[in-house]
């Protein structure tokens, strides 16, 4: 018989890529992971490991246990749904990651609602980029999360998480409103692509290096055939619309962003949108916890039946 404990380390390793990275994410050290993967390889009967150098890489037997054990995880987790809905009412904790422009705009209500609806329901609120929600959610450090793409920058699928849509919107180039005034093609019919090189010699206001947000906003003027330069590195786009306003600098925003644009700044159209969607690990959807949160959000998430 296959200790599932040990099947969940492999399928972690199967994602994360290295033993260390592994045991970071389960506070184990590496030789504790190490000795755990044997003793499923004796279970398994068959080489699950071999090392290539200084890593650890999976054998056909392995990625074919990985397989399975992701089925296996997920059953379970329908499982520890159906027995927590089988408990009287909902309740627990709820660990729940997002970035500041939804918490403040989408979740801040919808935590109100909760906490008038179930209250026995205790809530953790992380602030976390979207880029890192999927890993946190697999590490089990959150139950739900709000993940995000853009077109320019597809969300990668882990067969581990499922999730519903919450949000699709439109992004803009917030720009100051006198520079906006004096483009080339503002007022214009121009294509959006023209507008973004209007101002590939400005100083841009970029996330930071690793975040979605900065990775759409290369991507999008590398479509557009430049590099953005980058004149201040901010995350929150509070401060960013701030910035842009002093006359600092250009920045990608999206709609959700914007919902109190301050005096001097002006928004133009782009052609890509960014989604939101709330994730959670598959098997998960029926657990009461993670079901009332998301009837608690706005629409379309609080109707959507369908995963992925």
């Amino acid at each position: 018989m296959l200790d599932v404990r040990r099947l969940r380390l492999l399928c972690d390793l199967s994602r994360l890529g290295t033993i260390a990275a592994v045991a970071t994410a389960h506070t184990y050290t590496p030789s504790a992971v190490s000795q755990q993967l044997s003793a499923l390889e004796r279970e398994a009967g068959v080489p699950l490991l071999e090392r290539t150098g200084r890593r650890v890489v999976l054998t056909a037997a392995g990625r074919l246990l990985v397989q399975h054990g992701e089925t296996v995880l997920a059953a379970l987790g329908r499982a520890d749904a159906a027995l927590a809905a089988a408990r009287a009412g909902v309740s627990g904790e709820l660990r729940i990651g997002a970035f500041p422009s939804a918490i403040r705009t989408l979740l801040a209500p919808a935590l109100v609602t909760l906490g008038e609806r179930h209250t026995s329901l205790d809530l953790l609120l992380t602030e976390l980029d979207p880029a890192d929600v999927p890993a946190a959610l697999l590490d089990r450090r959150l139950d739900v999360g709000l993940t995000q793409d853009y077109d320019v920058v597809p969300a990668d699928i882990d067969p581990g998480l499922d999730s519903v849509p919450l949000l699709d919107e439109p992004v803009h180039l917030a720009v100051p409103a006198h520079v906006a005034a004096t483009s080339p093609s503002a007022g214009s019919s121009a294509s959006e692509l023209r507008t973004l090189r209007d101002f590939s010699d400005a100083g841009w206001i970029l996330a930071s290096p690793g975040t979605l947000c900065h990775t759409a906003a290369v991507r999008l003027c590398g479509s557009a055939g430049f590099t953005p330069r980058a004149r201040h590195r901010v995350d929150d786009f509070g401060t960013v619309l701030a910035l842009v306003a002093a006359g600092q600098g250009v920045a990608l925003v999206p709609r959700l962003a914007a919902d109190n644009l301050p005096p001097g700044v002006h928004l133009l159209p782009l052609p890509t949108r960014r989604r939101t969607r709330v994730a959670f690990r598959q098997g998960s959807a029926a657990h009461p916890a993670v079901a009332a949160f998301i009837a608690a959000l706005p629409q379309p998430a609080g109707r959507t039946a369908g995963v992925r």
